[in-house]
């Protein structure tokens, strides 16, 4: 069984698929450069110690993304 979270929600060494970014604007055209389009894998490599940044596992390479950014990235994870 399959659900969208948010992307800040995801635990450590989770693997999901991008459904949609919810932002626009020039945070949106950033993260479309970084890769994160819909339909892109996507695997939770870990967190810094106070759990800000989360590094993210994108293609053949990891990318950091802080939590104010993650929270506008919906994935479909398996419940």
């Amino acid at each position: 069984m399959k659900k969208v979270i948010r992307m800040r929600e995801m635990s450590d060494n989770q693997k999901g698929i991008i459904m949609k970014i919810t932002t626009n604007g020039e945070m949106s055209r950033r993260m479309r450069e970084m890769g994160l389009v819909h339909g892109t894998s996507i695997l939770i490599m870990g967190r810094a110690p106070l759990k800000d940044p989360v590094a993210v596992k994108i293609n053949d390479y990891t990318l950091t993304l802080r939590n104010n950014e993650a929270d506008h990235i919906m994935v479909e994870v398996d419940a």
